[in-house]
This record gives C-alpha cells, sequence and structure tokens, in this order.
C-alpha cells in the first residue's frame, strides 16, 4: 500500500511546505459544533454572538486546528505521519464564508527519533488566524 503513502523521513528536507486551503460554510459549523459537542453560543446561535465583541458568530478555534491537521495528514509529511503534539496560537476569528489557508513548513528533522517539526500557520487573506508548532512522528523508508 506504498501508493497511499506520503513522504518518508529520508525525503524531507528543511523548508518544504505544504497547503490546504477551505471555505467555511454554515454547514460546516453546525457539523462540527455536533461532532465536537462544542456547542458554544458564538458559533451557533447569531443573536447571541451579536451581543460578543465579535458582533457575528464565529469558527471554531479548533476548526482551524483541523485543517493544521488535514496538512499534515494528507499533504507534509502525508499519509503514514502521526501527529505527536501540537502548540497553536489563536490570533484572530474566522468568519463563516472565509477562506481558511492552512500551511505547514519543515523547520526541524531528527532523523534518531524520526520526528519532524512543522511552523503551522492558517491565514484568511494576508491575516494570520492561528500559528504555532506541530510535531509528527515519521517512517522511515522499508528497506
Amino acid at each position: 500500500m506504498q501508493e497511499l503513502h506520503g513522504y518518508y523521513l529520508e525525503d524531507l528536507e528543511v523548508g518544504m511546505e505544504a497547503f490546504y486551503a477551505k471555505t467555511i460554510t454554515e454547514a460546516d459549523v453546525v457539523l462540527f459544533a455536533g461532532i465536537s459537542g462544542d456547542d458554544n453560543p458564538v458559533h451557533i446561535n447569531a443573536e447571541y454572538a451579536k451581543t460578543t465583541p465579535f458582533k457575528e458568530r464565529i469558527v471554531h478555534g479548533m476548526f482551524s486546528a483541523a485543517l493544521i491537521s488535514a496538512v499534515l495528514g494528507t499533504r507534509l509529511p502525508g499519509p503514514g505521519a502521526i501527529y505527536i503534539d501540537q502548540q497553536i496560537k489563536f490570533k484572530a476569528p474566522v468568519h463563516i464564508g472565509d477562506t481558511v489557508v492552512a500551511s505547514a513548513k519543515v523547520i526541524e528533522i531528527n532523523e534518531e527519533r524520526r520526528r519532524v517539526k512543522l511552523e503551522t500557520i492558517c491565514k484568511v487573506g494576508d491575516k494570520v488566524v492561528a500559528e504555532g508548532v506541530a510535531t509528527n512522528m515519521v517512517d522511515r523508508r522499508p528497506a
């Protein structure tokens, strides 16, 4: 099943980068609330959201983190890699209708431990909405 495998440790280099983009819909927010159990009214109740500093509904912060997971799990390092940890800071709100571009860039490779650190950033246009660092465990190429 090597055709389903992403990059192997030996294929990776510092500076490699990948992206995933998603325009967030009403359905995405409602489904994410249902799946996660996070039904905070700032995400699902327009009248309540008007009373907040945001003045309108905002997308769950962890939805952006899920888009980072999409980059890591499908593009870089891709299938076969194991997501070990994520440090993330949420910098700005995401709104329904926004297109979020998640990126991951290799910043460090520890061949002995098979660990790869990646800078992770989510943007809406030029605005950073979330940023952090992820660690993945990556397979070596089979002998």
